[in-house]
């Protein structure tokens, strides 16, 4: 079974927080157990976090499909594992160290939950049951995880997802085993993960984000699990970090650059300086929705003002950032790169937590919730939320089961609740340098970095291609087209030319963890909901190549302008203006000026090319454009060697068109400009001429006027065009309103203080100091 054995150290999550809604709580544990807790409340959250494993039996026909596949995984993990002196499974040896201990528990979690879920192929049967308890034993008395176990590798492992493994075994089997046997085998999680606020194998650190989410998620449960209301309720304060005096809550919302965490203009971080709406925001507000869900009812319940803050999350934060119900890669960070955890796989486990936190909402807040996940449930065609073919594959949550998932979301869908509308959105999240750009079409978000967030992740041998994600790269997303990014597209695209990006052709920069730029500049301006200026004061990670980048957002497309291109390496300089997985033997007409292009040609002063089913792209200069459509082979393996991550080795191919402009060597002071029009028909792409005007493209300004007069323009210093003048660095937009004429103006640098802006000869003072890079609106 190749594949089975790669998890990611995330996917401890997978089933126990990121189901979707639930049944209420009932008071107390079916049946009689002798394991029964004695804290007031312990029962209910138990029963709750087993829901969160095996359903609630609603019947349906995605649920039997879903089933039929697990049966098929769990019955082939049970079948080979042996329990006895030796290792459970012949490929993963025991011993000390983290590589392998992770997916016996996950093996065995399937195990578990298949026995314990109604109709599953190896549901009640006493003998599975006891080889269940053989290999709990083995794993304690091995020392594989024990109290006498010593953290070797990734702390990760030890203090969070194992336990979250364990966690769901043990609810699922919690009925049938002692109470001495539960206090037995949680001993290790009380060692590991004793305190949720702090790091054990280095107290001094305090945990942040989703990792003290996870923790307050395990002291929540194993705390039920013992009948210790203390530890309840330790795990339920860790949230908003009670002892800390809420330095660390996970909910609140800070005012600064970069850090762990939400910020005030909707961005989230984690470790520091990399964007994780994408990931780790997503796990926090699975372990929050979960934790909402086993407490409800108990007089544990998380607190109302905890509640609402999650609910208000999901539109600010995460929503922004999804597209036919897969995440954007501009926030994914290095998860991009892992096999089992695609952009729609991550999207289905948002989609989880938030039909979770619909379930437990009331009111507005409820509706709200339950339009947005009905939205990316119904738009995500190319990997349906109620379909799980694989397992391991698109599952609700993304997780190795996905029964519950299908089982809540179709409760919620049965009430007939109205899907979220698309409507335009521009959002500049300054405080974790990101943009998106939505239409009711297509949608588009950038990956930069500065001195603040970093170009990208790069750590525990993941995203090991991922050394130009940051230098530029736009992402487009398309309605014809919504598995782009997932169809093996960052085992198969060539690196070096990601869209939106300035490249050299010699060797790649050496991989760090998170690398940041030297350069402050980077940032942009919203004049509305259909229009922005984005801009990006460029250096490569060696330091040889610089440029000014700019991308000016429309409702018809994206006008990108490049100045200032210098390199002193003497490697040939690219631009790439689109590099698209065409899948694998793709089609789709080329043309240039309505020609024809073929395999590979070098275009010179064309005016415009058109690419079917994709859209068009207008050259605003006289740029060598080569176009190159190939086949490109390559294995997840390549981009992820992680110890519980590592992707497989079967060879992927997709067909790419490339349209690259030549900028040469040694550059000084070059330029680039075009236009990408997603979705353009050939006509709409030849009548775009008129739809903007480019009034500069320096090293100092770069600028363009649309139709309507309105102006967009990025400054990289004090400079003038057309009618506005700025004191420094800025992004401004100028044009009439319904209330006459408006400015816009931001700081991207996110240095000064106050930037003065003179329009027609009359002067503004607008302050920005402590703005984040946030427009501010100036009536002139």
């Amino acid at each position: 079974m190749p594949g089975f054995g790669n998890f990611d150290r995330r996917t401890a999550l997978r089933g126990g927080a990121a189901a979707a809604a639930s049944v209420a709580l009932t008071s107390a544990l079916a049946g009689t157990s002798s394991a029964q807790p004695t804290a007031p409340g312990s029962s209910s959250i138990v029963t709750g976090y087993r829901e969160l494993q095996t359903g609630i039996n609603r019947p349906s026909a995605e649920r039997t499909a879903a089933l039929a596949n697990l049966d098929r995984v769990a019955k082939a993990y049970h079948d080979s594992m042996t329990v006895g002196d030796g290792p459970l499974w012949k490929d993963l040896p025991l011993g000390p160290g983290s590589d392998f201990t992770t997916s016996m528990y996950a093996r065995l979690r399937a195990i578990a939950v298949n026995w314990g879920t109604p109709g599953g192929a190896l549901a009640g049967d006493p003998a599975v049951l006891a080889r269940i308890k053989g290999a709990l034993e083995l794993l304690y008395t091995s020392d594989q995880y024990s109290e006498k176990t010593a953290e070797i590798g990734n702390w990760y492992t030890y203090e969070i997802g194992i336990p979250l493994y364990l966690l769901h075994i043990l609810a699922t089997v919690a009925d049938e085993l002692t109470q001495d046997e539960l206090a037995k085998y949680l001993k290790p999680v009380l060692k590991f993960s004793g305190d949720p606020n702090r790091r054990t194998n280095n107290p001094n650190v305090v945990e942040t984000g989703a990792n003290r989410a996870d923790k307050s998620t395990i002291s929540i449960v194993s705390g039920a699990m013992l009948g210790d209301a203390e530890r309840i309720k330790r795990g339920v304060g860790a949230f908003t970090d009670v002892e800390g005096g809420g330095v660390a809550s996970v909910i609140a919302k800070v005012h600064r650059a970069a850090g762990d965490g939400f910020h005030t203009d909707g961005s989230f971080l984690q470790h520091d300086s990399v964007p994780y709406p994408g990931h780790y925001g997503i796990i926090l507000l699975t372990a929050v929705a979960s934790a909402i869900h086993v407490t409800k009812g108990t007089e544990f319940e998380l607190p109302a003002d905890v509640r609402d803050a999650a609910y208000a999350l999901v539109s600010d934060t995460f929503a922004p950032f999804v597209y036919a119900g897969a995440l954007m890669e501009s926030v994914r960070g290095r998860f991009l790169s892992r096999q089992g955890e695609s952009a729609h796989d991550i999207g289905h486990q948002l989609t989880g937590a938030v039909v979770l936190l619909a379930r437990s909402a009331s009111g507005k807040r409820k509706e709200e919730l339950g339009g947005l996940a009905a939205k990316w449930i119904t738009e995500d065609t190319f990997a349906p939320y109620l379909k799980i073919p694989d397992p391991e594959r698109f599952a609700p949550g993304p997780d190795l089961v996905g029964i519950p998932g299908i089982e809540f979301a179709q409760e919620l869908l049965a009430t007939k609740v109205r899907a979220t509308p698309t409507v335009a959105t521009h959002r500049v999240f300054g405080q974790q340098d990101r943009m998106v750009h939505t239409t009711e079409g297509w949608s588009a978000s950038l990956g930069v970095a500065s001195t603040r967030i970093s170009r990208y992740e790069s750590i525990n041998s993941m995203n090991l291609h991922g050394w130009y994600v940051g230098d530029g790269s736009l992402y487009l997303f398309l309605p014809k087209a919504k598995g782009h990014f997932t169809d093996a597209y960052w085992p198969t695209v060539d690196p070096l030319l990601l869209p939106g990006t300035t490249t050299k052709s010699g060797p790649t920069p050496k991989l760090e963890s998170v690398p940041l730029t030297g350069k402050d500049h980077c940032g942009g301006v919203r004049w509305d909901a259909r229009h922005g200026a984005h801009a990006l004061d460029f250096v490569s990670q060696d330091g040889t190549l610089t440029a000014k980048k700019s991308w000016f957002f429309t409702p018809s497309g994206v006008v990108c302008l490049g100045a200032g291109i210098t390199d002193s390496s003497g490697e040939r300089i690219r631009t790439t203006i689109e590099n698209r997985n065409l899948g694998e033997n793709g089609t789709g007409v080329l043309l240039a000026d309505g020609h024809l292009v073929g395999g590979s040609e070098s275009l010179r002063r064309k005016r415009w090319l058109h690419l079917e089913r994709v859209g068009g792209y207008v050259l605003l200069d006289d740029a060598e454009v080569t176009a190159l459509r190939e086949d490109r082979t390559g294995t997840w393996r390549d981009i992820d060697k992680g110890a519980n991550t590592k992707g497989t080795t079967v060879p992927y191919t997709r067909r790419y068109q490339k349209l690259v402009i030549e900028h040469g060597a040694k550059p000084t002071n070059a330029t680039y400009a075009y236009a990408v029009l997603p979705t353009a028909s050939v006509l709409q792409t030849i009548a775009s001429a008129w739809s903007w005007r480019v009034r500069s493209n320096t090293a100092t300004v770069q600028a363009v006027r649309l139709w309507d007069a309105t102006l967009l323009a990025n400054f990289f210093a004090a400079g003038s065009v057309d009618e506005v003048s700025v004191s420094g660095p800025a992004s401004v937009a100028l044009g009439r309103t319904g209330n006459g004429w408006q400015l816009a103006v931001s700081d991207p640098t996110q240095r000064q203080e106050v930037l003065r802006v003179t329009v027609r000869r009359k002067t503004f003072e607008v302050p920005v100091k402590d703005t984040f890079g946030a427009t501010q609106i100036v009536r002139v």
